[in-house]
């Protein structure tokens, strides 16, 4: 696979940069995803609906962007390693802290603390990366990072699997705490960005500056995320409770699938980011979230383990394949002076924008009797053309020169 031939040809302080963004973003997403496996129990406990409890989802995502923005601009100030540690020790934190929830109400307001935690690893990560690299390799590494969401859904189902039955889901909130170590690694192999040190003596203009011409930009990144982030929640965030609650398959199917979901997943960021190396951003992520549709009849409508999991693995090729193209997509779009802050605010705007689909999906399933699997097909239906559409719309800057301080000249 061409990621390892391109790990190779990375000198040991790039492997390493590229491994803790990797490994902030899984565990990052390992945190978020450990709560979609028990959203029934937890609703159970407090003697509300599920759809009650499917909003702190939603407060998670809504307040994402608030993170991007307030540790992006700590990174573009003070360094991305720095401030990447402290937001890790954050959301470890914060989701241990979930545990000992005493009520929904209580779980509500730290899941939205969460959320601004959540919200600062992006984009952080994902410029620490890119600056680090050379620009060949940038669609490559994009592919691996964007998949530590992947692997982090992946290694929520397998504490699923394994632990769920023995330590409930405040056990589950509990090993939240695990992410916290990674710093100490950071610490100790992570060195700074070159182009964040190239520019740190220079005097930072303002935001307003930086962005002067190029709000337009960021409203079309804004859009852009939104449908990714549908296309993704929507075809993730409710799968587990629809095996529950539909299927009523027990844990170890729920878990066993969920496994073959993010394997899909990690398969298709890796292979469509090296791709779009080849044939552009734009195009790659157009190819997989077009050929994500013929996917979803056998992935909602399967009927056997066997076939729902041949389903599941196969549409999480395509939208996480389209996903496997965001980070590098977004950062060479991106002006140097606000790399830690733009992609990852575009992309927590786009999350905000995108929090209504877990509690809009649960809503429709409840009016239809419990119907998940109709109302999640028309919905990725829908979102893919949709993303398709916008990524066809917007510009491109594929292979552009970080360090130069200016925004890259996009290519229509």
């Amino acid at each position: 696979m061409q990621i390892f031939t391109v790990l190779r040809e990375l000198d040991r302080p790039q492997r390493k940069v590229v491994l803790a963004s990797f490994l902030g973003w899984t565990l990052d997403a390992f945190d978020y995803f450990l709560l979609v496996f028990v959203i029934p129990e937890i609703a159970h406990d407090f003697h509300v609906g599920i759809p009650e409890v499917a909003f702190s989802l939603t407060l998670t995502l809504a307040m994402r962007p608030l993170g991007a923005f307030i540790f992006g601009r700590l990174a573009d100030r003070f360094g991305r390693r720095p401030v990447l540690m402290v937001d890790i020790v954050l959301f470890a934190v914060l989701e241990a802290a979930s545990a000992l929830a005493p009520s929904l109400a209580v779980l509500l307001v730290v899941r939205a603390l969460f959320g601004i935690a959540m919200g600062g690893e992006w984009g952080i990560g994902a410029s620490l990366a890119m600056e680090s690299i050379p620009a060949k390799a940038r669609g490559a590494v994009s592919g691996l990072l964007q998949e530590g969401y992947a692997a982090g859904y992946l290694l929520g189902g397998l504490f699923y699997l394994l632990l769920f039955d023995h330590i409930g889901w405040r056990g589950m909130f509990a090993l939240g705490i695990l992410p916290a170590f990674l710093v100490l690694y950071i610490r100790r192999h992570v060195s700074e960005s070159p182009v964040w040190e190239r520019a740190r003596a220079d005097a930072p203009p303002s935001l307003r500056e930086t962005m002067r011409g190029r709000w337009g930009l960021f409203a079309y990144l804004v859009v852009l995320m939104m449908a990714f982030n549908m296309f993704s929640h929507g075809s993730q965030d409710l799968y587990p409770t629809f095996l529950k609650e539909q299927m009523h398959f027990d844990t170890r199917t729920v878990g066993t699938l969920t496994v073959v979901l993010n394997l899909g997943a990690i398969v298709g960021g890796l292979f469509f980011g090296a791709w779009s190396e080849k044939v552009g951003r734009r195009r790659a992520i157009i190819v997989a979230a077009l050929l994500a549709i013929p996917m979803v009849p056998l992935w909602a409508y399967g009927g056997s383990v066997v076939l729902l999991g041949i389903g599941v693995f196969l549409l999480q090729v395509m939208v996480q394949g389209a996903w496997g193209i965001v980070p590098v997509h977004l950062n060479e779009l991106s002006p140097d002076r606000v790399r830690a802050t733009l992609p990852g605010f575009a992309y927590q705007g786009g999350n905000l924008l995108a929090s209504i689909t877990a509690p809009l999906l649960t809503w429709f399933a409840a009016q239809r009797g419990g119907d998940y699997a109709t109302v999640m097909a028309v919905f990725i239906v829908c979102v893919a053309v949709f993303l398709a559409i916008v990524t066809a719309l917007g510009p491109e800057a594929r292979g552009s020169q970080f360090g130069a301080d200016t925004a890259p000249p996009a290519r229509s």
